[in-house]
């Protein structure tokens, strides 16, 4: 019988999970798992998800068996997957914060959030976007890990903002992203359900002076009507109508 969990266990990350259901699609039964846990193969984390006997997983390490072994789509999101991008612009003390995203009819089970993990789990649904648009696959320690785009992780930021993120910081990354991809930059915008991302992105990008926002069609982003308010106490910019933070309009 250990023959058949070795070979299972062999072929997974020592940071992953083990979903009950999965297993059994491999051939190990519920008895069985009672078994391995009884055996010191395995360690139940909660009902029916499982570990590697002394092992720690990680945060994407069960975001890659979460979306691989039971079919979701998870993903790592806004600044964190800018970070893995290389887009930070401070170095963050303390525990590292895993953004996370489902859409709304996909949320995570309370367990992902109620674990302690190696990073401090930050969690969110949105459909703003309406699909996959902009997520894509980022090798990590030779796994999968289902990330944004560094354009939808700058929108999904700017979605957050100013309540999660200050304007101004966001800015800052805005002022590196020098290399992004206008087609997929019109995509999402087309798509995105959002006026205050919207209006803030296109805002960000003309004041940062990027070459690729002459690549964009602005005409076919429905950008609204009415004025948004982004800050109490802040300047309005005529061109977008949005009242932005006074230190982010006079930042030079």
């Amino acid at each position: 019988m250990a023959t058949k969990i070795k070979n299972i266990l062999d072929l997974t990350p020592r940071d992953s999970l083990l979903f009950s259901s999965w297993l059994a699609a491999q051939g190990i039964d519920r008895k069985e798992q009672t078994l391995y846990v009884r055996s010191g193969w395995l360690e139940r984390l909660t009902h029916g998800v499982y570990k590697i006997a002394g092992s720690s997983p990680t945060l994407y390490g069960a975001v890659v068996s979460y979306n691989k072994q039971l079919g979701k789509a998870c993903h790592v999101g806004a600044t964190s997957a800018l970070d893995l991008r290389g887009y930070s612009h401070y170095v963050a003390m303390g525990k590292p914060i895993g953004y996370l995203f489902t859409d709304k009819e996909s949320r995570l089970p309370s367990w992902v959030t109620g674990t302690e993990w190696d990073m401090t789990v930050k969690y969110f649904t949105t459909s703003i976007f309406g699909g996959d648009t902009g997520l894509e696959i980022y090798n990590m320690d030779d796994v999968e890990l289902l990330i944004s785009s560094p354009e939808r992780a700058f929108m999904e930021c700017l979605h957050l903002s100013p309540e999660h993120f200050s304007l101004l910081d966001t800015f800052y990354v805005m002022e590196m992203m020098t290399t992004l991809r206008p087609a997929l930059i019109q995509n999402l915008l087309e798509k995105c359900s959002s006026i205050k991302v919207k209006r803030l992105f296109l805002y960000m990008a003309e004041k940062a002076g990027h070459s690729w926002v002459n690549g964009l069609d602005i005409s076919k982003v429905n950008l609204g009507k009415s004025v948004r308010n982004i800050s109490a106490t802040g300047r309005f910019d005529n061109k977008y109508k949005i009242i932005i933070p006074s230190e982010l309009a006079e930042y030079e």
